[in-house]
């Protein structure tokens, strides 16, 4: 059993004034059945097998390999291998080694079950058993998924009970935060995090260490600098400061070093500069000075095939995000051509006028150049914080879903909304469920985790801020038959966001009228008037905060009002209905008894736990492709086209014979123009945020941007989406775009236009250098000929397909090699040529480890 640790290896405590205060005997929460029956084990509702999980690296070479895995037969070999080689905890050829899914799930569930019936959450035993048996049923059946730090940490001390590892943690018999040796019965658990830094060397050199140790757990974190003297400010003793970009490159090595998880994943890093910081022009040009940088030792000869390579590990910022915190002030002087001022870190006093519009322009032109960097709206960030009482938002995670204090952790989870959709409708019961169990299990968490800092333990305890989010939105939309790029698409995504922030708000009031009462942890909420079991935070921050709630439950009136969406989908009246109902019940119950949770949703990028539930589509993004590949559990890959689009088919009324004609013509094409007997009206509901190569259409960037618009008053944090701009975009049209998200009330944007790094061949090989007259990079000149010539296969029936023979490369050969950028995740594709020039192996590599896209290459 785990359990919160009361050992005395504690080596610091801090009390609080409360500590001593017995207890009150709260009823608990009654847990029903929905996907389960009493008696039988959810376990037994799903067929089992075992497969080998392996996984190889770009020469082909096997780098991970499990033996008899056990899986529900319907995952697939994606979610296979990444379970097996991620969140399998123990040794391979150890004892210790998990087995598979079922002994991985068995450990999560029945931790956070006993932990929950430790912490008098539930009403009975009962209760806990149908609790844990859903939260089995929704995980196995990839319902839903825990972010990763739950699955590579939770339960571990039952493998490893001897673990040394030390953390600040809640301490429910005395009612305070200590720290001391707690191995895995205190784990990390969230993925986010965000840290505070002091104008100080001591807390700047604080927050390296803090940060590397977030990284060796598995999580990421994000720390606006704009607290750090400019580059241009004096310092006490005399000389002047270094500046927030001389210590970015002392954060930036240490996260490129730091593996994430334990895993062979990079560090996860978000850097923030407010727009008046006296260094904001350096810190949005830093990222495009330092890829020029790797340009040019790559045309003296470097390598620069990968992250690790020479060329780019010789260059700062690299390992982390970069956003520009701009003000609804700043906005406003940049359309109106207006001055603005930057202001001393010090004394705030004005330190330089800037033309806002030429100053937007620049990060516009960074952006243009190499993707960085990004914008967060601070103004409309802070409108709809809950805990305005307490202090402002300042920062974000990494991915800029998570929003909320300084020195503050936020624990993932989310939902696989196309599980809800059968019979060309979908289940809003079972939806509201689902919300209700993995809000549940997300706040048992909270008091049951390990924080690197005491700050970040005592803010954790007071306000308890949740991610609850969901996945397969493009892929659910498809299937629907409504196009992403629509009124209809988007109020059908906005009821879905609104039905699951309205219910896990509802959830989370329920246990704040149900559970035991919590004890305060910081000065702040020592001094409220705690009146019941919710969060401290909240008696901090009542008129806030149901402010905020008030907020969420008017922008539910603006749903379906346009005459386009009106009659779109014969669901979405009750989507609506349903959506007023859960916030009518959220804010009526929440007057009367508070919220455990000062936040409950984000919409988070989904990458790898999308995979464990085998998303076609991640978190809010539509579809990449028609096309996919997909791989066999016996090996191998196979070209399939998406599940999603005969359902759309069916859905619009073809016929079997007319949707099998379809398929099969983009199958053979790639793309679905021009498809035998499909109509024109209903090609928008096969758009992809890609152009197919043989296909004319994709997602306009304003689509991306009204879609986030529609779904960003029902999340409590933010939305980690990447918006994409064709190749012939200007600066322009990215400040627009920029503008545009300002005014469409997003809390964050991050651009990126396609072709905009690297996106010029390179010729490496040992002992040449490949340049072009004006210094470029380029390809030989012989090559383009060499593969002209290289001679055709011979066969003996012209009418047959040639026969395949391999012809191995040399064990030197030259490549050629493309650095690109898929939504602002960088990677490279490497082709290995023969010495005629004609291509003999490809080979794909991403540079940053954890995402969407790496998680799809792997």
């Amino acid at each position: 059993m785990a359990e919160v640790s009361t050992q005395t290896q504690a080596t610091t405590t801090t009390q609080s004034s409360s500590a001593s205060s017995p207890a009150k005997k709260a009823p608990g929460l009654q847990f029903r059945r929905y996907f389960t029956k009493t008696g039988a084990s959810p376990y037994d509702q799903f067929q089992w097998e075992l497969r080998t999980a392996s996984i190889t690296d770009a020469q082909g070479k096997t780098i991970f390999e499990q033996k008899n895995v056990e899986v529900p037969k319907d995952w697939s070999m994606t979610a296979t291998n990444i379970v097996a080689s991620k969140y399998l905890h123990g040794t391979l050829g150890t004892a210790e080694r998990e087995s598979g899914v079922r002994a991985l799930v068995s450990r999560v569930a029945e931790s956070i079950r006993d932990w929950g019936l430790k912490g008098g959450y539930f009403a009975a035993k009962a209760d806990a058993e149908s609790f844990h048996d859903e939260l089995v049923y929704i995980l196995l059946d990839q319902r839903a998924a825990f972010n990763s730090p739950v699955w590579f940490n939770v339960g571990c001390d039952r493998l490893e009970p001897n673990s040394d590892a030390q953390n600040w943690h809640w301490n429910p018999e005395k009612g305070n935060v200590q720290f001391g040796v707690t191995g895995y019965r205190n784990p990390q658990c969230s993925a986010c995090f965000i840290n505070s830094v002091k104008d100080s060397l001591d807390s700047i050199l604080t927050l390296a260490k803090t940060e590397g140790m977030l990284f060796k757990w598995g999580s990421g974190t994000g720390t606006n600098l704009s607290s750090l003297r400019s580059s241009t400010e004096q310092l006490s003793g005399g000389g002047t400061a270094s500046g927030p970009l001389s210590f970015m490159r002392g954060f930036d090595a240490f996260a490129g070093v730091i593996k994430s998880g334990g895993k062979t994943r990079r560090a996860a890093k978000m850097v923030i500069l407010n727009v008046d910081h006296p260094d904001i022009d350096e810190f949005i040009a830093c990222k495009m000075e330092e890829e020029a940088k790797a340009w040019a030792l790559i045309r003296e000869g470097y390598d620069g095939t990968t992250p690790d390579s020479p060329a780019y590990s010789s260059i700062f910022f690299q390992n982390a995000n970069n956003s520009v915190r701009v003000t609804d002030e700043f906005m406003n002087a940049a359309i109106n051509d207006e001055n603005f001022f930057t202001r001393s870190v010090k004394d705030k006093k004005p330190f330089k006028s800037h033309k806002a519009k030429e100053l937007l322009r620049k990060i516009a032109e960074a952006t243009y150049y190499c993707g960085d960097p990004g914008m967060q709206y601070d103004t409309t960030i802070n409108k709809w914080h809950t805990s305005k009482n307490t202090a402002r938002i300042n920062a974000s995670n990494p991915c800029s879903e998570y929003m909320f204090l300084d020195d503050s952790a936020c624990n993932l989870a989310s939902i696989n909304l196309l599980k809800f959709y059968t019979n060309n409708t979908f289940d809003i019961e079972a939806y509201k469920f689902a919300c209700d169990v993995m809000i549940t299990a997300q706040e048992i968490l909270v008091d049951n985790s390990g924080y690197p800092t005491e700050s970040i333990a005592r803010n954790s305890h007071d306000y308890r801020p949740l991610g609850l989010g969901y996945a397969n939105l493009g892929a659910l939309l498809m299937a629907a038959g409504l196009p992403y790029d629509s009124d209809s698409g988007r109020d059908y995504a906005a009821c879905l966001t609104a039905i699951m922030c309205g219910e896990a708000y509802y959830q989370s009031s329920r246990v704040a009228e149900l559970c035991t009462p919590l004890q305060p942890a910081t000065p702040l909420t020592e001094q409220a008037q705690i009146t019941g079991a919710a969060c401290p935070g909240f008696y901090v921050n009542r008129e806030p905060f149901l402010d905020v709630i008030r907020m969420h439950r008017a922008s539910v009136n603006n749903i379906g009002t346009s005459i386009k969406a009106a009659s779109a989908d014969k669901q979405l009246p009750k989507l609506i209905e349903a959506s007023k109902e859960v916030w009518d019940s959220a804010l009526a119950h929440g007057e009367t008894y508070g919220y455990r949770n000062s936040q409950v949703t984000v919409l988070a990028p989904t990458g790898t736990i999308g995979f464990m539930m085998d998303c076609d589509t991640t978190g809010i993004e539509p579809d990449l492709a028609l096309v996919k590949y997909k791989k066999l559990v016996g090996g191998g890959m196979i070209k399939i086209v998406n599940n999603t689009v005969p359902t759309a088919l069916f859905k619009l009324g073809y016929s079997s014979e007319q949707a099998n004609a379809i398929v099969s013509y983009i199958d053979a094409t790639g793309t679905i123009e021009g498809a035998p007997g499909l109509k024109e009206e209903h090609l928008p509901v096969f758009d992809c945020s890609f152009k197919p190569a043989k296909g004319t259409r994709a997602i306009h960037y304003m689509g991306h941007i009204k879609m986030m618009a529609a779904t960003q008053p029902f999340i409590s944090g933010a939305i980690s989406k990447t918006v994409n701009l064709p190749n012939d975009a200007t600066i322009d049209d990215i400040a627009e775009a920029y503008i545009e998200a300002w005014r469409e009330g997003l809390k964050a944007v991050a651009i990126y236009r396609d072709g905009s790094k690297g996106s010029q061949p390179l010729n490496v090989s040992d002992g040449n250098k490949a340049k072009s007259a004006t210094g470029s990079p380029a390809t030989s000149s012989q090559q383009p000929a060499a593969i002209a010539a290289a001679p055709v296969a011979e066969v003996q029936d012209q009418n047959a397909p040639p026969r395949a023979v391999r012809h191995r490369l040399p064990e030197e050969r030259a490549s050629l090699t493309h650095k690109f950028n898929i939504a602002g995740h960088e990677g490279y594709i490497t082709v290995g040529l023969y010495p005629n020039g004609q291509p003999g192996e490809i080979f794909i590599k991403m540079a940053k480890e954890g995402s969407t896209v790496s998680g799809l290459m792997d």
